[in-house]
């Protein structure tokens, strides 16, 4: 079982060896890895830092997600503005 307090998206990008990933729970948490199970353990033990740098900063802290998700996807495509 993955312990994961938030949801993650995990997208692969155009270089097989990088993946991107973010919590759409918690704001301005990404990162990067090399693999999917990388990017997984990467996200476990960022968001424990993230988290505290938000403690640390008196800034708000996101309730955890009472059923997180994890979705691995292609990364998506940003349309160009005209």
């Amino acid at each position: 079982m993955i312990n994961l307090k938030y949801s993650l998206v995990i997208e692969a990008t155009k270089d097989p060896t990088f993946f991107t990933f973010y919590s759409p729970n918690i704001e301005g948490f990404t990162g990067v890895g090399h693999s999917i199970e990388d990017c997984l353990y990467q996200a476990k033990w960022g968001i424990e830092e993230h988290l505290k740098l938000l403690k640390e900063r008196k800034l708000p802290i996101p309730k955890e997600n009472k059923n997180p998700e994890i979705v691995i996807r292609n990364e998506r495509k940003l349309k160009v503005a005209v």
